[in-house]
């Protein structure tokens, strides 16, 4: 998000942090995710965050992290009439997803029957005018987000199909000892609390248990 004019939050602070430390001269812009991961896939010396980690992205990149953790859930309608115990109950239906995301890659390259939109926000729709079947999204341990998508309830959690680390995705012609020395700081500023201390400070913003 930005705030006077800057970028921040729990990863944001976390990048800025990193790359300080590194010595690392830097920006750091907001742009439509799309738009983000092409370029880290096209330009040289340019990396996107925060990235889900996939065999299918391996080796486009290299990596830096993990930074965070996440869960892959699929969301479906309340009193829907299927059941998912995994995710192969789940190869008829339509699942709903967005133009780069790693979901619905991950579903596609398995045969799923993928719906995928230029706005990810517009399958919230699209599930509660059955249009699609479920949506797929990624949900954290710090974020909010299920309190916004359900919708007090007309949205349901039905399952969930994988658990994914997030990491800062680095154009390969980023040198290998630069990315060595990236993750050497990261390790630091996990083991002295710093990403602990970053986390804290955005405690506000977690839903209530």
């Amino acid at each position: 998000m930005i705030v006077d004019g800057k970028p921040v939050g729990y990863q944001t602070d976390k990048m800025h942090l990193l790359l300080q430390r590194a010595g690392v001269p830097y920006r750091i812009e907001i742009l439509p995710w799309k738009r983000s991961y092409v370029m880290a896939v096209r330009d040289p010396m340019t990396c996107v965050y925060s990235t889900s980690r996939t065999p299918e992205r391996e080796a486009l990149f290299k990596w830096v992290g993990p930074i965070n953790r996440t869960e892959w859930l699929l969301l479906g309608r309340a009193g829907h009439k299927f059941q998912l115990r995994t995710l192969e109950d789940a190869r008829h239906l339509r699942i709903g997803s967005y133009t780069g995301d790693a979901r619905g890659e991950y579903l596609r390259s398995r045969g799923f029957n993928v719906d995928a939109t230029l706005n990810d926000m517009s399958n919230q729709q699209k599930l509660l005018l059955n249009r699609i079947d479920l949506w797929a999204i990624a949900t954290r341990a710090d974020s909010n987000i299920l309190d916004k998508l359900t919708l007090n309830g007309k949205i349901v959690p039905v399952l969930v199909f994988n658990k994914v680390e997030l990491y800062l995705a680095c154009n390969p012609s980023v040198p290998d000892a630069l990315v060595a020395h990236l993750n050497t700081v990261f390790e630091g500023m996990r083991a002295d609390g710093s990403l602990t201390r970053i986390d804290r400070q955005y405690d506000h913003l977690r839903p209530s248990k």
